[in-house]
């Protein structure tokens, strides 16, 4: 009884089709069950069991108990399971859950306030090919758009990632959606969006591709000349969403790494680009001399359509991910 009264948190891993049933019954057959029953402190299952026993309406609808009572179920991943089997019930790889456990214990009980959403983020950076060998690319890591799914998990949502060319562990409980170029990430984000409460678009998608992509190498020309490339522009994936919205009430962020220039400093440069893409919430971010890609860290300022502007301190990029959750909260009330 006392590891359950005593605990700052409880976390089961597996959790299994069984444990499931007797946890949303309430039933305390052994020490697990009762600490179940007797803990005070959040409590995060992570399941892991055969994809037809996850999908079952019994195992769904105790999974809806559990969620209602406040404990955050993680999603399982999708794989190899026993034997020949592979689809949805693997247990996420244990350092992503323990990812998770991190963020519910900075959180606290009763922080679930993305429960019953669904919500879409994309992260990382596009390539456009110019040949077999060589793209067009940026210095995007894809380290916000992960601390954005993994603080959306633990406040309790259903979240989707589009990750454009990450090499990074799929976050436990996310759906990962893996694309390569620009047009690619476009179709994923067009398509999801049309069933989330919010898009956060932290991906640095390429503003250019070339006209023509080479079928072989390009080589070097013997005079020491090099190949003319003709570029063309991409589709804005962030003004696309935002000026034909498929739902009028969902929350679009869109992300804006900026570094001033002639016409004006990172905000102005902010703000310009907020009205023009007709999204509700930008994160601004100063890049100048590299900063932000591939740290740890971050800060930005989240501006709002309506004219709010929220500074957020330099500090963890999962820091950063539940403040811009924060105003996405504040923008549904």
């Amino acid at each position: 009884m006392r590891i359950g009264q005593e605990a700052d948190l409880v976390v089961v891993a597996p959790a299994t089709a069984d444990l499931l049933a007797k946890a949303a019954h309430g039933l305390a057959d052994d020490l697990l069950t009762n600490t179940l029953l007797t803990a005070r402190c959040p409590v995060v299952l992570a399941p892991a069991m055969h994809t037809e026993m996850w999908e079952h309406p019994a195992t769904q609808a105790n999974v809806a108990t559990l969620r209602s009572r406040g404990v955050l179920v993680i999603e399982p991943a999708e794989g190899r399971l026993t034997g020949k089997d592979s689809g949805k019930g693997r247990l996420p790889e244990p350092g992503e859950i323990v990812e998770v456990a991190r963020e519910v214990l900075l959180r606290g009980r009763g922080a679930a306030d993305l429960a019953g959403r669904h919500v879409l983020v994309s992260a990382g950076g596009t390539r456009e090919y110019l040949d077999p060998v060589r793209f067009l690319g940026n210095r995007s890591s894809g380290l916000q758009g992960w601390a954005l799914a993994r603080a959306a998990v633990a406040r309790g949502a259903e979240v989707t990632l589009v990750a454009a060319n990450v090499a990074l562990p799929d976050p436990a409980g996310v759906k990962v959606v893996r694309v390569e170029t620009t047009a690619e990430l476009r179709a994923e984000v067009v398509s999801a969006a049309a069933g989330a409460d919010a898009v956060v678009m932290a991906a640095a998608p390429a503003d250019f591709r070339p006209a023509a992509q080479a079928t072989t190498k390009i080589k070097k020309a013997d005079d020491g000349s090099a190949p003319s490339i003709e570029l063309v522009q991409n589709p804005d994936i962030l003004a696309e969403i935002s000026h034909e919205r498929v739902r009028a009430d969902a929350v679009i962020v869109g992300f804006a790494a900026e570094t001033g220039d002639a016409t004006g400093d990172v905000l102005t440069l902010g703000r310009a680009k907020l009205a023009r893409k007709r999204c509700d919430l930008l994160v601004v971010n100063d890049v100048s001399g590299g900063a932000v890609f591939g740290s740890p860290e971050n800060e930005a300022v989240i501006l709002g359509a309506d004219g709010r502007s929220v500074a957020v301190p330099r500090g963890t990029k999962a820091a950063v991910a539940h403040a811009i959750w924060d105003q996405v909260v504040a923008t549904w009330s």
